[in-house]
């Protein structure tokens, strides 16, 4: 049996599919009796130049070691998916096991999307915790309560009213014949 190394480039669109696509690639080189050496899904990337007026695709990788009858089966099954864009099928000397450059990349591009996501969220949290801490400084200390002054009942009052117009009426009259006199 011979190695070999394929890389595939899926429809944007249809990116949901690849897990499927693969399992079914590897179900054809299992059941001939070969051996998948390494699957790498490298997920949505730029492409160099469009394709079909397309931009992105979704990249795939795998190291086998199988028949020539079987590859070209997989070629074929690539011919005739509308959802893969490209693909290249290489023989290999030997299997490669080892991650490639392109998975170390991508390992390493999430794990740092990881770590700014995790920066993000602490200044949050701290911009929270600072903003809670601002309020309280702002909030000023509660005065002691005045007692309220009490209000004299409505009927006290129209009383007290009604005797000082009295008061004012006799007043003025008695203001006024004094003038007189």
């Amino acid at each position: 049996m011979r190695h070999y190394e394929i890389v595939f480039l899926v429809h944007p669109d249809q990116s949901e599919q690849v897990p499927a696509m693969v399992e079914r690639y590897h179900g054809m080189v299992t059941d001939s009796g070969g051996a998948v050496h390494r699957s790498e899904d490298w997920g949505r990337r730029q492409m160099a130049h469009p394709i079909n007026k397309i931009h992105k695709a979704h990249y795939a990788l795998m190291n086998i070691e199988c028949d020539f009858p079987v590859v070209e089966e997989i070629r074929s099954a690539f011919k005739f998916n509308d959802a893969v864009l490209r693909h290249l099928v290489i023989s290999r000397d030997e299997a490669v096991t080892e991650a490639s450059p392109m998975a170390v990349a991508v390992a390493e591009e999430k794990a740092k999307e990881k770590e700014a996501q995790q920066r993000r969220d602490a200044k949050a949290v701290a911009e929270a915790a600072m903003r809670t801490e601002a309020a309280e400084k702002k909030k000023p200390e509660a005065p002691e309560a005045e007692p309220a002054p009490v209000e004299e009942p409505v009927e006290a009052k129209v009383e007290a009213e009604a005797t000082a117009a009295d008061d004012s009426g006799e007043v003025a009259v008695e203001d006024a014949a004094a003038k007189s006199a």
